[in-house]
């Protein structure tokens, strides 16, 4: 296996959009179709499950680095800011945030945390917008801690704060 083909290190913590954050176990040959195939095994302790990705599609899946610290900074800081109104059409909505959780930026699951937040203010969030800011939620909350080095209680104090504050 070249060194160009490995994203990755053994050890390394990852994002995998809409699961979670991951460290990377290994990085093992498994043979398919004749050829060997590297693969990542990555394990993702909010699910408590191991999973194996094809080193050549993780970048695909949008499996990336943790973030550094001055950007989970200026995700927090989002929250705090003023935002756009989100369409009260709740699927519309659902929808949009489904896609914003797919792309899986810290930037985009901040988005998604905020808008959801502000909305439930005004008006319960149907069963599965609610479970989309659940999981937007928990996806910054351990991205953020993991980033700034802090604990998930601190960091969810921080995010509520901010959230607050508007």
């Amino acid at each position: 296996m070249s060194k160009s083909s490995k994203n990755f290190q053994v050890d390394q913590k990852v994002v995998y959009p809409s699961q979670g954050v991951g460290i990377v176990k290994s990085i093992e040959e498994k043979d398919f179709k004749e050829k060997k195939i590297p693969y990542y095994v990555i394990y993702l302790e909010v699910s408590d499950m191991t999973i194996m990705v094809p080193v050549d599609k993780a970048e695909g899946l949008g499996i990336r680095p943790i973030v550094p610290k001055d950007e989970a900074l200026k995700a927090l800081e989002l929250i705090s800011e003023d935002y756009e109104p989100i369409p009260s059409d709740w699927k519309l909505r659902y929808q949009m945030n489904l896609d914003l959780l797919k792309k899986g930026s810290v930037m985009d699951i901040a988005t998604i945390v905020r808008s959801l937040y502000h909305r439930s203010k005004v008006k319960e969030l149907p069963i599965l917008e609610r479970k989309l800011y659940d999981s937007a939620l928990k996806l910054l909350e351990d991205e953020v801690s993991y980033s700034l080095r802090k604990p998930r209680e601190e960091v969810e104090n921080m995010i509520f704060t901010r959230l607050e504050s508007r």
